[in-house]
């Protein structure tokens, strides 16, 4: 079989800065005619161009390629960790890919970069570092310079479709840790949050409030509505359930974790394979993009898949803060100071304001 030629992203393609974690920043494609130049935009020797953050709604593809439309362009930071693309593509292609279907996927796909760009994207960077408008967490990281490639991901913003509302909800740990108590009152994810709400307390800093993992998966339509008055952005809470209720992907992925449960202190070496991916499953980002017209199909995908890596101590923190819930009483709840979300403490009152984190 004929291994597919690498893709390649044009010379004078147009990026715009969109969002950024800790490891990646997102950017936009926006291309223009050659002969019609965007006003504002700058150019380099090598004609590769990125316009103001002003164009950053824009949806004209111009000629941009047929293969880059609905995609974003994800580049790597400078980072300690310096894993490569080639080898999380590699992961993704091969771990987690035959996992779920594509459609269930924000998709990843390795393109080689033209001469320049990440110099000008760094450029881009500090500019808009300079007019305030990045996140001040972020400030001073760059992209790498030696890294050759980038990835397209499936865009899904709503950018093209104006009228649609898009939710992003980490389900995390979809079933109990085989280390909890027999007693627990408290999910692995309830019993982390709080645990760290009481720290922030005392620090005197704002603490999270979300809902239960348990009650997106519940066999219970209430427990799920439940949950979606506590997602942060959501609009319209009931119309979220519907949608999340039985959902086969949420279900799938509810799936995988049980296939993986050995996760607690008596489960694989904490920097296996098998260790990466089943922690990897329990940290991903579900992406929720809901059209104005309930008639239209919803788009669920799943993003946040690099196989998390047990290395740099992480594998040991994963250890340490089971332990802590544990031993501290966390998975009991014997140090809760405010009403728990926990769908394992029993019957709940309900929210009196289910819009208050939106």
């Amino acid at each position: 079989m004929t291994k597919p030629s690498l893709l390649e992203l044009p010379p004078g393609v147009q990026l715009v800065y969109l969002a950024e974690g800790g490891a990646n920043v997102i950017f936009r494609f926006v291309a223009t005619a050659p002969s019609k130049p965007t006003s504002g935009i700058k150019k380099d020797a090598k004609n590769i161009s990125i316009p103001p953050p002003s164009t950053i709604n824009s949806t004209e593809h111009g000629n941009l390629p047929a293969r880059f439309h609905g995609k974003l362009l994800r580049l790597r930071k400078e980072t300690a960790a310096d894993l490569p693309y080639t080898e999380i593509v590699r992961n993704f292609d091969t771990i987690i890919r035959p996992l779920f279907r594509p459609d269930e996927l924000v998709d990843q796909t390795l393109v080689r970069l033209p001469e320049g760009l990440l110099a000008r994207c760094n450029e881009q960077l500090r500019a808009i570092e300079r007019s305030g408008a990045r996140p001040a967490k972020r400030h001073g990281a760059s992209l790498c310079l030696t890294e050759p490639f980038g990835l397209l991901i499936t865009d899904m913003t709503t950018a093209g479709d104006p009228g649609a509302t898009l939710t992003e909800l980490k389900p995390k740990w979809l079933i109990q840790s085989p280390s909890a108590p027999a007693t627990a009152l408290r999910c692995r994810t309830c019993a982390l949050r709080e645990m760290k709400n009481q720290r922030a307390r005392r620090r005197g800093q704002n603490e999270q409030r979300s809902f239960c993992p348990l009650d997106l998966v519940s066999d219970r339509f209430e427990n799920v509505l439940h949950a979606t008055g506590r997602i942060k952005g959501c609009k319209d809470r009931t119309r979220l359930a519907r949608i999340l209720y039985r959902n086969p992907t949420l279900l799938k992925l509810q799936s995988h974790q049980k296939a993986r449960r050995d996760v607690g202190l008596h489960g694989p070496p904490p920097q296996s394979r098998e260790m990466s991916l089943a922690m990897t499953l329990r940290d991903c980002t579900m992406f929720v993009k809901i059209p104005q017209d309930e008639k239209s199909p919803v788009e669920i995908r799943l993003g946040d898949l690099d196989l998390k890596i047990g290395a740099g101590g992480k594998a040991e923190y994963w250890r340490d803060m089971e332990t802590q819930l544990i031993n501290h009483g966390w998975y009991r709840g014997c140090n809760n100071q405010t009403p728990s979300e926990c769908a394992l403490q029993g019957p709940r009152r309900p929210n009196p304001n289910p819009n208050a984190l939106t």
